[in-house]
């Protein structure tokens, strides 16, 4: 019987060639695999002739009309975690490919990570850590999260286990969610508010959306100065869903009491930016889902997700 052949045009660094889903992949397809990122809009058709489903690993590779375009044979585009925002949707619809992800296999460790950023900058822990371990003892308050009210912006998967975890160390949980309805919230102690509600009230906001036009910027000069002034903003969604300049500002001018970043506009972190330097932040470099058991189930979700909609019964479809 003839293999499918699939495409893997972007693996680097390399996530999936050192896993047991890849095993699992090459043992089923045709595979042309490539662990480095296509240098050219060019380059990326090339990798993907032939190919009848690509394995898309990293969001940094734009996926748009004119790749479409040139790939009739694409049937099937299977992505490596939840965002879209790299994938013209429609033009893969227009062309008859059918578009999966992986949702919900980073649920937990993502919400750790945003706990870890919560907590970091509640406690000041990388200041006092570098402090003390240049031999110093500093002394001072830090922000207790117990009896502190979380606001959730987004509950998918990860907004939803996020909350889990906030009302396990004993924060009050308030949300809200462009759609509500079917969202398995009783028992949880979360309370759905509108968005102005939540960012006032709120002593924490995390945001847990996916990049669409309507959520692009929706974190501004505003909306900073809506938020107490105490308030911690934690961003492990993506880096366009704050007017970054703004945040810089409201962080600098104690708008807001510090933020907790794992996602930026532009990634890698420039070197100089400004972020870099404020002793109100903590950053990490977008790899709040990156835990073993994460990485295995998603990269197996994704390869399933393939085969499955090849069968024609497609799984996890978002187009």
């Amino acid at each position: 019987m003839e293999l499918p052949r699939v495409s893997v045009p972007d693996d680097y660094p390399p996530v999936l060639g050192p896993s047991a889903a890849f095993k699992d992949l090459a043992a089923k397809a045709d595979l042309s695999y490539h662990d480095s990122l296509p240098a050219s809009r060019q380059v990326l058709v090339e990798r993907l002739a032939g190919a009848q489903a690509v394995l898309n690993v990293r969001s940094s590779v734009e996926l748009g009309a004119e790749v479409f375009a040139a790939c009739p044979d694409l049937r099937v585009l299977s992505l490596w975690g939840t965002g879209t925002d790299h994938v013209d949707l429609e033009a893969a619809s227009r062309h008859g490919v059918i578009v999966t992800n992986t949702p919900g296999v980073s649920a937990v460790a993502m919400a750790e990570h945003t706990l870890a950023l919560m907590l970091s900058v509640a406690r000041d822990i990388p200041r006092l850590d570098l402090k003390t371990k240049r031999g110093g003892w500093p002394r001072g308050f830090v922000t207790q999260l117990h009896g502190k009210t979380l606001g959730v912006v987004g509950l998918g998967a990860i907004g939803l286990q996020t909350a889990r975890v906030a009302r396990g160390i004993g924060m009050r949980v308030i949300a809200w969610t462009r759609r509500p309805e079917g969202k398995p919230l009783e028992g949880l102690g979360v309370e759905l508010v509108e968005l102005e509600d939540l960012y006032r009230r709120s002593d924490v906001v995390s945001l847990h959306v996916r990049l669409t036009p309507e959520t692009t910027g929706m974190i501004g000069q505003r909306e900073l100065g809506v938020m107490k002034r105490t308030a911690i903003l934690v961003n492990t969604a993506r880096g366009a869903v704050v007017d970054e300049a703004a945040l810089v500002e409201a962080l600098r001018s104690s708008g807001i009491g510090g933020a907790g970043l794992d996602v930026f506009q532009t990634e890698p972190l420039p070197e100089g930016h400004p972020l870099s330097d404020l002793p109100n932040v903590v950053v990490t470099p977008h790899s709040g889902g990156v835990t073993a058991e994460a990485l295995e189930a998603g990269l197996q979700m994704a390869v399933d997700n393939v085969f499955a909609a090849l069968g024609g019964k497609a799984t996890h479809r978002v187009a």
